[in-house]
C-alpha cells in the first residue's frame, strides 16, 4: 500500500506561482510513476504531469511552458511548480502514483488540494 500526502494549494491571481508538493509513505520501493492530475467542477479529471522513476516527464498541452514536475526519490517526493498560472487552471489537484506489485499495475490517489486562480 502506498498512501499519498498533497500540501501546497491555495488562492492566487493570474499570473502567479503555486508549488503543489506529494508525500508518498508506504510501500515507496514499488513506485513507478508518479504524477498530477486535475478535475475542474463539472469536468472529467484529466493528466497535467507525469515524471517516471528516472525523471522522464510528460505534461499536457496546455501546461507546458509553464509548469514543472520534479521528484526527489529520496524523499518519495513530487513537486509541481506552477507559474503563469490561468484561471482556467482553478482545480482540485490530485498526487497519483503508480505502483508495480507482481506484474500488475495499481494506482494510488490523495486526498486531493484545491487550486484557485482569480482574473
Amino acid at each position: 500500500q502506498v498512501q499519498l500526502v498533497e500540501s501546497g494549494g491555495g488562492l492566487v491571481q493570474a499570473g502567479g506561482s503555486l508549488r503543489l508538493s506529494c508525500a508518498a509513505s508506504g510501500s515507496t520501493s514499488s513506485i513507478n510513476a508518479m504524477g498530477w492530475y486535475r478535475q475542474a467542477p463539472g469536468k472529467q479529471r484529466e493528466l497535467v504531469a507525469v515524471i517516471s522513476r528516472i525523471g522522464a516527464t510528460n505534461y499536457a498541452d496546455s501546461v507546458k511552458g509553464r509548469f514543472a514536475i520534479s521528484r526527489d526519490n529520496a524523499k518519495n517526493t513530487v513537486y509541481l511548480q506552477m507559474n503563469s498560472l490561468k484561471p482556467e487552471d482553478t482545480a482540485v489537484y490530485y498526487c497519483n502514483a503508480k505502483r508495480l506489485s507482481f506484474g500488475t499495475l495499481y494506482d494510488a490517489w490523495g486526498q486531493g488540494t484545491q487550486v484557485t486562480v482569480s482574473s
